[in-house]
């Protein structure tokens, strides 16, 4: 999938310009392959064919010699690698079409390969970052909100925190560096929260508080 396809954006990854005094200060998306392993369970799909394969061809066994039985058994190696595949096929073009977005004011997440949208999540909703971070430095950062957003496990899929439903948490899934992309949300979200905010007060309140 082209980049092409989000043309009509004003800036790469959202929906419209950023405000007066908001910038990015990192963008990125999903490394497809750790996408295609973790989320899209890739691994435990491919063990599953082998273990249907090896499970036919013991059985097979009993009645041909071991060459004729494993042949007869190669279905399930087939039928595996096309779903293996499709399965990198789908990781590879969700992680394409995603946009994954670090302000000074929010974190946001362009997802969906066919029916694209965005997510933006101020850092006044986050109640908490958990980085979930593997051995090659690829991990996942997943955002629990506070208050009463909430957001469709389904339509945001893969880009959530895996089996959290009722309250769903969105996710960067799978990128790379998220020890350093985890960092700088937190000293970005920590920098926002403690910003004073200015509230103008009227005459009234001015004689009362006099």
């Amino acid at each position: 999938m082209s980049d092409d396809d989000f043309a009509v954006e004003p800036i790469k990854g959202l929906p419209e310009r950023l405000p007066e005094g908001e910038h990015i200060l990192w963008q990125g998306r999903p490394a497809w392959w750790a996408l295609a392993r973790e989320s899209l369970a890739l691994y435990w799909v491919a063990s599953y064919f082998v273990v249907l394969f090896l499970w036919r061809m013991i059985v097979a066994a009993e009645t041909m010699p071991w060459s004729q039985a494993a042949a007869a058994s190669s279905f399930f190696l087939v039928l595996g690698a096309v779903v293996c595949l499709l399965l990198l096929i789908t990781a590879f073009v969700q992680a394409r079409a995603t946009v994954y977005t670090v302000t000074n004011r929010r974190v946001a997440l362009r997802i969906g390969a066919a029916l694209d949208m965005t997510l933006n999540l101020p850092y006044t909703w986050i109640g908490n970052a958990n980085l979930d971070l593997r051995k090659s430095g690829t991990g996942s950062i997943a955002f629990e909100l506070m208050g009463t957003t909430k957001f469709s496990y389904l339509l945001c899929w893969p880009h959530v925190r895996p089996w959290r439903m009722a309250r769903t948490e969105p996710a960067f899934r799978c990128i790379p560096e998220a020890a350093k992309v985890a960092r700088l949300i937190a000293d970005a979200a920590e920098t926002r929260v403690s910003e004073p905010r200015l509230t103008r007060v009227g005459d009234d309140d001015t004689l009362a508080a006099e």
